[in-house]
């Protein structure tokens, strides 16, 4: 069986739901974006996929509230090789939950979390992920098209 690559207008490679997944777990940090004081907030966290899941280590601060309510959120992940001019882009949405009791234990002794910075009280998180879409800017769709002019 084979696949047929799709590209949106702007020849970016859409990647389908599993290639979004997959393309998560080779990345370890990404950005939270949720609503903090009724405003939009973006912060980086370390995270690891489960499953189909994305789970983070957070202090009782803002993305901690955040679960807490079940807060609808987006998470964005990429890779992007700036001398290649080649890349890819996953966002994520989902409803925030706070991870608890023997299933944060669980998952602390079976995923390889981490931090970049100390946490005096760290609580887990988890984004389930209900959507999923990804683009992956390929090498030949940075050609112009055949026909058109380029800028001077």
């Amino acid at each position: 069986m084979t696949t047929t690559q799709q590209f949106d207008h702007s020849r970016l490679q859409i990647l389908g739901p599993a290639e979004c997944l997959s393309r998560l777990r080779t990345v370890p940090l990404g950005r939270l974006v949720y609503t903090y004081g009724g405003l939009p907030a973006i912060r980086l966290v370390n995270f690891v996929l489960d499953d189909d899941t994305i789970v983070f280590s957070t202090g009782r601060g803002d993305k901690f509230q955040a679960a807490e309510r079940g807060d609808v959120v987006a998470f964005e992940a990429d890779d992007v090789d700036s001398e290649r001019h080649v890349g890819w882009t996953v966002t994520a949405i989902g409803h925030l939950s706070v991870v608890t009791g023997d299933e944060a234990r669980e998952l602390c002794r079976t995923l390889p979390l981490h931090s970049w910075v100390s946490i005096d009280d760290p609580h887990l998180v988890r984004l389930g992920i209900e959507s999923v879409h990804g683009r992956r800017l390929v090498p030949w769709a940075q050609r112009p098209r055949s026909g058109s002019s380029q800028p001077r």
